[in-house]
């Protein structure tokens, strides 16, 4: 007898299911929870600000890992976009510089937070394994794991509506980076969105694409796991045998 075939979603139902994700988004870590409710202290805000820095500065780089892959202009044309947003173009600084205010806000200095000494091995682990990901995947799969961009609007919209009561410390031109990415990951979730409904039309390819959207996100939970552990529980790496950050800056 042969094997029953699992027939693949409809469009819209494997649109829904991709959205449906959203439940594991890391908006709904502790972590995350307790900044929007106004539960951190500076400090724990300024070890989030400082680490994920460390994702912010390797999103252009992943962009342009897809790219490199992309034999297709019209795809290079739309996604170039985002390294641009990120990186700055004309009279837009871009995102990075837009989150080096985020952290001046916050009290940090800009030396401590390029130089990365704050970054926790665990972020820079996950991080790094996102970046390779997308270096050695085809672009339609490094695409895919673009799509927590589904989730974005909220968790920045979480932040510009609940920071400033919670932690009026906080300068207000720290907000910009918030703002500036609430319409970006709209226009561009769009267009990986696509890509996504496009290439993925058999069940065993949606099943494919929903391990990679998983992926993302066990990546973006993992670096609040190594944030929850240095800065709420205050067991940072090697905290049992010095009090002096050793861990590596990069190799």
């Amino acid at each position: 007898m042969n094997a029953q075939v699992t027939p693949a979603l409809t469009r819209d139902d494997f649109e829904a299911a991709l959205r449906a994700k959203g439940g594991y988004y890391h908006i709904h870590h502790p972590f995350h929870r307790a900044m929007y409710s106004g539960g951190c202290t500076p400090a724990q805000i300024r070890g989030w600000v400082a680490n994920r820095y460390y994702y912010q500065i390797n999103i252009p780089q992943k962009d342009a890992a897809i790219m490199a892959n992309c034999p297709d202009a019209s795809v290079r044309r739309l996604w170039l976009q985002r390294i641009l947003d990120h990186d700055g173009h004309d009279d837009d600084a871009g995102g990075i510089e837009a989150w080096l205010l985020l952290a001046e806000a916050v009290g940090l200095t800009r030396e401590e937070v390029i130089d990365q000494r704050h970054v926790l091995p665990g972020v820079r682990f996950a991080v790094d394994a996102y970046l390779n990901f997308a270096r050695r995947a085809t672009w339609q799969e490094a695409a895919c794991s673009s799509l927590t961009e589904l989730f974005a609007p909220e968790i920045h919209q979480s932040r510009l509506d609940s920071w400033p009561d919670h932690y009026p410390w906080i300068e207000a031109e720290g907000y910009r980076y918030f703002r500036k990415r609430l319409s970006e990951a709209r226009r561009d979730v769009e267009h990986g969105l696509s890509i996504t409904l496009d290439h993925f039309v058999s069940a065993a390819d949606q099943q494919r694409a929903f391990e990679i959207l998983q992926f993302k996100l066990d990546m973006l939970w993992t670096m609040l796991d190594a944030m929850t552990m240095a800065y709420v529980h205050e067991t940072p790496p090697y905290h049992t045998v010095t009090d002096q950050p050793v861990w590596h800056r990069g190799l």
